[in-house]
């Protein structure tokens, strides 16, 4: 019996940018780590058509996870769209996990030169992107980044509600359940900082012991099927070493928001003897090391950020940062002892300034360095993260940085305990739930639209 489609829960803002693409030429490629919605998000568009007025003969879609397909040659595919081709109608493709097929990018560009189509394409790697298919498609194609749930968005796929009310000192939100209990936003701010975003695990509910199950599958399906597999593909076989490869997950998710270099994880891992260098004769070589890093990066289950030295208006080379794509996979590696709680935070901003549609880049301002420089098309903000600002003296620490920043961009401290936010010397000092879950509480008055 043919599994049965749970509802789905709406993604609007990739949605958004799906259907603001469709009907161009550009070939609309999902890319992000495995589990986070992508396929789920075809299907968004997929059924969005189909209430369009799209009908049935005109959409026609492949999984590549399924055995039905797997094995087909990229000829194959092909043959099997064009013998679907309807006469005289645009028809639109969907095209899940493509690089699981050789050569697939041959069909994609006879589709494209052949038929009247609109495409879609998922893909779990970023090497989808790298090398031939991009010549091919230079300029003819459109990414979409897919990432793990935003925390207003584990709210909704919870069936949770947020909620504001006014009183005689502003607004405040408070979170609602379906039997009409509420909430403190900070409440579920650490369910979300304990589950992550991953939609899956809202299939189970809070569960411990199954979200902990659900994470391990996507953790070994990235690594088995996603690196290591890949790389025999590839016929490259730089990534041979299942227990090097951990450790270097295990070394990266454990300094989440630290400086490294490609150097420095090498060495630490030698001197902490979590690489035997009697049997590897010396220490890894940086490119191996880099390799590895890079595979992981590659997957999307690490996201590198530069470091850009404010004054001289240059990106620097040496010590960047690496944040893991879902807190809740950390917590999955490292287990739940005691966590860099500041460094969880930065890593919950940054991704949601990505999400918002920010470059992101680290500030260097003489010797004190910022969080983050958000950069759009249209404007600058200087972010510093930080667990309280109730203290003076941590007050003074974070304030700081920003203080010496002399230009008119926007500058903003995210606290996640924040008793009295405040703007102090035209910096906006607010908390971690209200710039989570109001997008325009400190991007400009209004929610963000893409």
């Amino acid at each position: 019996m043919l599994r049965k489609e749970s509802a789905l829960k709406r993604r609007d803002l990739y949605l958004r940018k799906l259907i603001a693409f469709q009907d161009t030429e550009p070939v609309k490629i999902i890319t992000g780590i495995r589990r986070c919605g992508k396929s789920s998000l075809m299907k968004l568009m997929i059924q969005y058509l189909r209430d369009s007025g799209i009908s049935e003969e005109q959409i026609i879609e492949m999984n590549f996870e399924s055995m039905e397909y797997r094995e087909m040659t990229v000829q194959d595919i092909y043959n099997y769209v064009k013998d679907r081709i309807p006469q005289n109608k645009r028809v639109y493709l969907f095209f899940d996990e493509i690089q699981r097929i050789t050569q697939w990018q041959d069909a994609i560009n006879s589709f494209r030169v052949d038929f009247d189509c609109d495409i879609y394409i998922t893909g779990s790697n970023a090497y989808l992107l790298s090398g031939e298919y991009a010549t091919y498609l230079a300029g003819r194609y459109i990414e979409i980044k897919m990432l793990p749930l935003s925390f207003a968005e584990f709210i909704d796929f919870y069936g949770y509600t947020v909620k504001e009310s006014q009183g005689a000192l502003g607004g405040s939100k408070r979170i609602y359940d379906a039997d009409g209990e509420s909430y403190e936003p900070q409440e579920l701010l650490e369910a979300y900082v304990k589950f992550g975003g991953m939609p899956g695990i809202a299939n189970v509910g809070l569960n411990m012991d199954m979200a902990m199950t659900l994470l391990d599958g996507i953790y070994s399906t990235v690594v088995v099927r996603d690196i290591l597999e890949r790389e025999k593909r590839r016929g490259q076989r730089q990534i041979t070493d299942p227990d090097l490869l951990r450790k270097i997950i295990m070394f990266l998710a454990d300094n989440i928001g630290n400086n490294t270099s490609i150097t420095s994880i090498g060495n630490t891992l030698v001197n902490e003897k979590l690489l035997d260098i009697s049997e590897r004769k010396g220490k890894p070589a940086v490119q191996t090391i880099q390799a590895y890093v890079g595979a992981l990066l590659e997957s999307y289950v690490f996201y590198e950020i530069k470091r850009y030295d404010v004054k001289g208006r240059e990106y620097l080379r040496t010590l960047g940062k690496y944040y893991i794509v879902d807190i809740g996979l950390r917590n999955y590696l490292l287990g739940f002892r005691d966590m860099d709680t500041g460094h969880v935070l930065e890593n919950i901003v940054y991704f949601e300034l990505l999400r918002r549609g920010y470059d992101v880049a680290i500030g260097k301002i003489g010797e004190r360095e910022v969080d983050f420089i958000a950069t759009d098309a249209e404007t600058k903000r200087y972010i510093q993260v930080t667990e309280s600002m109730n203290e003076s003296s941590t007050r003074e620490r974070e304030l700081a940085p920003l203080r010496k920043i002399r230009d008119n961009y926007e500058k903003i401290v995210i606290a996640n305990e924040c008793l009295n936010p405040v703007t102090q010397d035209g910096i906006k000092i607010v908390r971690l739930t209200d710039f989570l879950l109001d997008g325009g509480y400190v991007m400009g008055g209004s929610f963000r639209k893409f």
